[in-house]
């Protein structure tokens, strides 16, 4: 049923500062609280590995193998997500 609503939903792009917040936590290599909604609200601590495109959407990596849209982001220790860039 998740995967159904992940497809459904059309991507939206996060704002560039956002985005660059991200690559810069990902070349820190610093354990993060993340909380996201991918149609319930979630919360994901770990270490942002990669960030990367598929399929006309823009997703992050943890350290614990966690996969998450980047326009499903809320916030990251506390610093909301900015949506259109």
């Amino acid at each position: 049923m998740r995967e159904n609503y992940k497809k459904m939903q059309q991507y939206q792009n996060i704002s560039c500062s956002s985005y660059d917040q991200l690559e810069a936590f990902a070349t820190g290599k610093t354990e993060r609280i993340i909380v996201y909604n991918d149609g319930s609200a979630k919360n994901e601590t770990g270490v942002i590995v990669d960030l990367f495109a598929r399929h006309s959407a823009e997703y992050l990596k943890l350290n614990n193998g966690t996969v998450i849209r980047l326009d499903h982001l809320v916030s990251i220790n506390g610093q909301l997500i900015g949506k259109v860039c």
